[in-house]
């Protein structure tokens, strides 16, 4: 038996120890805003946090996560960061196919925890790893510039 807490609620699930996380989300626990991109930690469709890192769940065994706190993108508004991040990205027009989307938003609101004030080259540093294939990462870099105003006006636009 696993043991994982996903958006502040414990699960208790009968599944292979090396079941990537991914799976588990998906197909055990129906939450399907974690998106399988490549299955190979290329290009980021799939990244939740692991006790506030990001990281990519399409190759991470579920068994290496027991004990620790898992959000994905459903539970990311209860944050300050995930939810500026969010409203960010629905002001500035971000997506368009819309299927990077949540691992780009999980990676920006990490960064933003981490980094409330970043530069343009601490953006694409942290955001290098997340693909968008329809290319709309001027637009990315201008919603976490939002949102980290919006933080540093209290989550005020």
């Amino acid at each position: 038996m696993i043991h994982i807490e996903v958006n502040g609620k414990r699960h208790d699930l009968d599944v292979s120890p090396d079941m990537p996380l991914l799976w588990v989300i998906r197909d055990y626990l129906k939450l399907s805003g974690t998106k399988f991109g490549c299955g190979m930690a290329q290009c980021g469709a799939c990244t939740v946090h692991v006790d506030g890192e990001p990281t990519r769940s399409c190759v991470t065994p579920v068994s290496s996560v027991s004990g620790k706190k898992i959000t994905t993108i459903e539970g990311l508004d209860a944050s300050g960061a995930g939810r500026a991040v969010q409203e960010a990205w629905t002001a500035e027009d971000v997506p368009q196919c819309g299927y990077c989307q949540s691992g780009q938003v999980m990676q920006a609101a990490a960064l933003l925890a981490q980094n409330p004030q970043p530069t343009d080259a601490d953006i694409d540093a942290s955001l290098s790893g997340n693909l968008c294939r329809c290319g709309t990462y001027q637009r990315i870099r201008k919603a976490v510039h939002r949102a980290a105003g919006m933080m540093a006006k209290g989550g005020k636009r």
